[in-house]
């Protein structure tokens, strides 16, 4: 699999990342273990995952993978902190001690002594001053090899960039964490040139559009077992359900039925490739949904057919 590089850091991440927001509420152990072993055998790196995944067991089932064998230098593991499940409810707490606090539960969860990308999860009230000194002593105790930023929009990552680059001390951030596919571009306004400003890569999340991209929402329908349908997944999928959204996965099914490809494919693709992305993140839920996105490696999209897409999903991209 194509590897690049992260901003313009040292660090090689693989075009696609496996996500691992799912795992520990639809994704079980057996299926994450053998995704894992596919996804490193296909040459793939970067894992990407957070405490608040499962409540930690994202993190369990990676440091048990990596127990029963799995190469530890293998995978480029990204976790994150500030964003954690506390007494049952979601909180935001990125001051200096907690962020230290939930790295050190990472890498016990981990089974690792570092992770090699770690990232605050979120904005939140604490002085980013005191947040971006907890990423700095991270590095320096050797807990983490590069750090960036996760859901900041442009100018919070802008704000963060500069501020590290402000004193030669200071860890430089390698990344930035957003949302990002042709049903949420939001991304282009400002946080992407942002990136490209201060030499960070982006990590595209949800790269598939929360699944809707798949087309398996067409007609407004909620298959059986999607997340769509599901009780806890249904408030992520829904925003992407609207009929502005329709015409957009309709020309994605479109492009694929043309290209021989699936519009999971097509869509991933789409975002795999285009500027300052380092890494798209996937999120499957099966070996079957990961093979499928795997079959892409050394696959591309025309420049037609991109432009096409662009234009339909909100109009040229600026920094093509």
């Amino acid at each position: 699999m194509l590897t690049r590089p992260l901003g313009s850091s040292g660090l090689q991440v693989s075009a696609l990342g496996l996500g691992t927001m799912a795992w520990g509420r639809d994704v079980e152990w057996p299926v994450a273990r053998d995704m894992l072993t596919e996804f490193v055998a296909a040459g793939g790196n970067l894992v990407d995952t957070a405490p608040a995944y499962g409540a930690g067991v994202a993190e369990k089932m990676i440091g048990k993978a990596i127990a029963a064998g799995l190469p530890r230098e293998s995978l480029v593991i990204a976790s994150k902190a500030g964003f954690v499940v506390r007494g049952g409810h979601r909180v935001i707490d990125t001051s200096r001690g907690a962020l230290l606090d939930d790295l050190t539960a990472s890498l016990a969860r981990l089974r690792t002594d570092h992770v090699d990308l770690w990232q605050v999860h979120a904005w939140g009230d604490a002085p980013i001053e005191e947040t971006l000194s907890a990423l700095d002593t991270a590095v320096a105790r050797g807990m983490a090899r590069y750090v960036g930023v996760s859901n900041f929009v442009g100018w919070q990552s802008a704000t963060a960039a500069a501020w590290q680059e402000a004193d030669r001390s200071r860890t430089k951030l390698s990344s930035v964490q957003v949302e990002y596919s042709l049903l949420a571009r939001r991304a282009e306004v400002e946080v992407i040139g942002s990136a490209r400003h201060h030499g960070m890569g982006v990590l595209a999340w949800s790269s598939l559009g929360r699944g809707v991209l798949t087309g398996k929402y067409r007609g407004n329908r909620l298959p059986g077992g999607s997340r769509g349908a599901s009780e806890h997944f249904g408030w992520f999928v829904e925003p992407y359900l609207q009929p502005r959204s329709a015409a957009i996965v309709d020309a994605v099914a479109h492009a694929a039925q043309g290209l021989g490809l699936t519009p999971s494919q097509v869509a991933m693709l789409w975002v795999r490739d285009a500027p300052q992305v380092a890494s798209a993140l996937i999120g499957p839920r099966t070996v079957d949904q990961l093979a499928e996105l795997l079959e892409t490696d050394g696959k591309e999209l025309v420049a037609p057919i991109v432009s096409a897409l662009d234009d339909i999903s909100g109009g040229p991209n600026a920094y093509r």
